[in-house]
């Protein structure tokens, strides 16, 4: 059993030397494939995200009064004011409550919302 083992052992080819006239590609080329898809998705992140933030400003640039909006906080109030750099939003009907918010602490507005439903 002993003399098997040895022989077997003896006459598997070295793995390390390659067949005489062969030329073993570059090793980038295993990981290219990887490297490959990793860029692809991050192409794909990155344009999703930028339509994403192209949507929001777009949003937020057609926000007017009259609008129902609701704000990264969870508040939904009306829009009564809307200035370059802030909205005035009335929250409380019964008490005229009014909070001043910047552009940016809206979340959506719930009126295009919908609209869009319909």
């Amino acid at each position: 059993m002993n003399v098997m083992y040895v022989i077997a052992q003896s006459s598997a080819p070295a793995a390390s030397k390659p067949a005489p006239g062969t030329v073993e590609p570059p090793a980038w080329i295993s990981w290219a494939p990887i490297v490959g898809l990793a860029l692809l998705f991050i192409f794909m992140m990155s344009r999703t995200q930028k339509k994403t933030d192209s949507k929001r400003t777009d949003m937020l640039a057609k926000m007017k009064k009259g609008d129902e909006v609701q704000t990264i906080g969870g508040e939904y109030g009306r829009v009564v004011d809307v200035r370059d750099d802030r909205v005035l939003v009335k929250v409380d009907e019964t008490s005229n409550t009014k909070i001043w918010y910047s552009r940016n602490a809206i979340h959506r507005v719930v009126t295009e919302d919908k609209a869009e439903v319909k």
